[in-house]
């Protein structure tokens, strides 16, 4: 009588074993085919893995965008430095200026204004891997300094 009990509880725990698994089946086949009415299992499965497929091609598209505006971005000013200055004892105030606009690779331009009392003058000088292409003045390479400090 024993051995029947525990023959018929263990059958009882098999057959709930494989209405949950069964159960669980059917809930993945109903999210998968939710969209769909009237297509078979293998017709939407095949979708699926056509969808997969072409998402795997825009996104290796993307990579390669992403990549190339990498590239390109290193060449954008991405450090600014400024210093103000008084190059004549005879006017008042800080009015003229050095600002240095480089790229990663520290290469871009420096522009210095000097403003005098008639008139204020611009001068650029380009710089190439963080070193002016002509004499650099005080000003300036505390420019410089200050813009690749960022």
């Amino acid at each position: 009588m024993e051995l029947q009990i525990i023959i018929s509880v263990l059958v009882g725990l098999w057959l709930l074993g494989l209405s949950a698994g069964l159960f669980w089946i059917y809930r993945v086949i109903n999210r998968l085919t939710k969209d769909v009415r009237g297509e078979s299992l293998i017709k939407v499965l095949e979708k699926i893995l056509a969808q997969a497929a072409e998402n795997t091609v825009e996104i290796s598209g993307l990579k390669k965008e992403i990549l190339k505006i990498r590239e390109l971005d290193r060449y954008h000013v991405q450090k600014i430095g400024m210093v103000r200055f008084n190059p004549f004892r005879e006017t008042g105030g800080d009015h003229s200026f050095s600002i240095a606009f480089l790229d990663e690779t520290d290469t871009g331009v420096i522009f210095t204004g000097i403003h005098a009392r008639e008139r204020t003058r611009i001068y650029t000088k380009a710089i190439k891997n963080g070193k002016g292409e002509f004499e650099l003045s005080d000003e300036e390479k505390k420019a410089l300094i200050k813009a690749q400090r960022k």
